[in-house]
């Protein structure tokens, strides 16, 4: 039981992950510029003469090496290669780390982004506080509560006719 438990929690957290974050599309950002960076940095390289760089999988290697700041790739020699170099580990580097605290911050952020809380807990307040309202001022809950109450009202039957 306790197994099914947590494989719920964690298909719900990657769902989460998946929907409310923006892990995805900087990942697939982050594949697509290593690609286009790599397949540079491989094409400004393979006519020089010494060059460490001599087949795209090398100039994927390096790519890697490059944004996730390892400093083990190899250097590239020619002074335009170099240039889109720093230019990936700058752009490289910040899409990586940028999408780890992106997607965590987005993540633990998200439950206090949700309004409902703070919907409730206005209307809890004001319940609580109703004798110290003035007359207009309950007026204007009741109407509030009023158009609340359609509003569920209206939903609850568009619910049943997708149902129907």
């Amino acid at each position: 039981m306790r197994k099914a438990g947590r494989h719920v929690r964690f298909k719900r957290f990657v769902t989460d992950v998946y929907t409310h974050t923006p892990l995805i599309n900087m990942v697939l950002l982050l594949v697509v510029l290593w690609l286009l960076f790599s397949a540079g940095v491989y094409w400004l390289e393979q006519e020089v003469t010494g060059a460490s760089i001599v087949s795209y999988g090398d100039a994927l290697y390096w790519g890697v090496a490059a944004f996730s700041t390892a400093g083990i790739a190899d250097t590239p020699i020619s002074s335009m290669a170099k240039a889109v170099g720093g230019l990936w580990i700058v752009i490289g580097s910040m899409l990586f780390f940028g999408t780890i605290v992106a997607t965590v911050t987005t993540y633990f952020m998200r439950p206090m982004q949700r309004p409902h809380k703070k919907i409730i807990e206005t209307v809890e307040y004001n319940l609580e506080q109703l004798d110290d309202l003035t007359v207009d001022e309950l007026d204007l809950l009741k109407e509030t509560i009023d158009t609340l109450i359609e509003h569920v009202e209206s939903l609850k039957v568009k619910q049943v006719k997708k149902a129907e």
